[in-house]
């Protein structure tokens, strides 16, 4: 009879891939019968269920072979009954019990034992990781979103160009004069808060409005009147304190 290969890899017979599976299935079908017997002993028990957890990953081994050779991929597609016969402890993932190893002393305890929630994540490891890149500002280094936006941006121009001239050549074929769009008018709604209107001089040309207030000429002078005698009363008040205080020196002595 001929054995079955140690490794998976060894065999290179999609049909006899499929064989070693079936085998295996049926092999892990029998002792998964078995450990339902809560008489067999704890030690028989223990090594059962070792047993089955060999057998699965084994399984495992020989389904991944057999997508490699252009098999079914059972680890998608195949049924998953023997899986869902087993448990796994809360945070331990990878091994199962089964049947009565569910009810070995230290395991129940496990079973029962609510699983520790995920230790959360200090603001100083939360901040570890982000940097220009997660902003974005490094997304033009690659040298591949740069070109691809100027070259969109040229065919937006360009369509918005050639839609422009359309429209001006159908005014011009209706006979309607173009006008020049005056950019410096300055429209109503950006009049100062008080409302005043646009004002118009004797020849007809707009007058700018001045959003902030606009001193005269006299009180410009008027200004520099009143600066002008606060240095000059600033530099005799300064004369005649020196003077008093060199007088006061002069009396005591100092």
């Amino acid at each position: 009879m001929e054995r079955r290969p140690f490794l998976a890899s060894e065999c290179n017979e999609l049909p006899k891939a499929e064989k070693w599976r079936r085998q295996i299935i049926g092999e892990i079908s029998k002792k998964v019968a078995q450990i339902q017997n809560a008489g067999l002993g704890e030690f028989r028990i223990r090594d059962l269920n070792d047993e089955i957890n060999k057998l699965l990953r084994e399984k495992g081994h020989w389904e991944y072979r057999i997508k490699e050779l252009g098999g079914p991929d059972y680890a998608r597609i195949g049924p998953k009954m023997l899986d869902h016969e087993g448990k796994e402890v809360p945070g331990n993932r990878g091994y199962k019990y089964f049947g009565a190893a569910k009810d070995l002393p230290g395991v129940r305890e496990l079973f029962e034992k609510e699983p520790l929630p995920p230790p959360r994540k200090t603001r100083a490891e939360l901040m570890k990781d982000i940097d220009a890149e997660y902003y974005g500002y490094r997304d033009e280094d690659d040298g591949i979103l740069e070109p691809l936006e100027q070259e969109h941006e040229k065919k937006v121009i360009a369509e918005a160009v050639e839609k422009w001239k359309m429209e001006r050549e159908a005014r011009l074929a209706r006979g309607e004069e173009e006008e020049e769009e005056n950019i410096y008018a300055v429209h109503e709604e950006e009049s100062d808060e008080e409302g005043g209107k646009e004002r118009e001089g004797e020849d007809g040309q707009q007058k700018f409005i001045a959003h902030v207030p606009v001193p005269t000429q006299q009180e410009i002078e008027e200004a520099l009147v009143r600066r002008k005698k606060m240095e000059l009363l600033q530099k005799y008040a300064s004369e005649t304190l020196l003077a008093q205080s060199e007088e006061a020196k002069t009396l005591l002595g100092l």
